[in-house]
């Protein structure tokens, strides 16, 4: 068999392969988190978000909605060397947002059923 019927077959199967994982897999949520940030940010949405009174606050004064915060909870990116991620008993991440002209940095204090937003820091 020649190279380029090897390479037709080769695709043809996988060509056929998407096609079926298309159709299986079609209207169902399946996410792909394998990262560390990936992980502890869906953990993270996955809980009961609490923010604490200094938070609150802050959001009031500075106008800030519910819905910034958890567009930064979903999409932001975790800042590893100023968390600390074996804090026992809950981890302690900060997230920041990826807005350039609104920096914002969450202090987010991640326990095993809720997930209590501590500190905001608005740059």
């Amino acid at each position: 068999m020649k190279l380029i019927q090897r390479v037709g077959y080769y695709l043809g199967g996988f060509s056929m392969g998407l096609v079926i994982l298309a159709v299986v897999l079609n209207g169902k949520h399946v996410s792909c988190s394998y990262g560390p940030e990936a992980r502890v940010l869906k953990d993270i949405g996955s809980k009961r978000i609490i923010f604490s009174p200094v938070v609150q606050t802050a959001l009031q004064e500075n106008k800030i909605d519910s819905t910034t915060i958890n567009q930064i909870l979903k999409g932001g990116s975790i800042n590893f060397s100023d968390s600390q991620a074996r804090h026992k008993p809950c981890g302690i991440y900060a997230i920041e947002n990826k807005d350039e002209k609104n920096p914002i940095v969450l202090t987010v204090e991640n326990c095993d059923t809720l997930a209590t937003i501590t500190n905001i820091h608005i740059k």
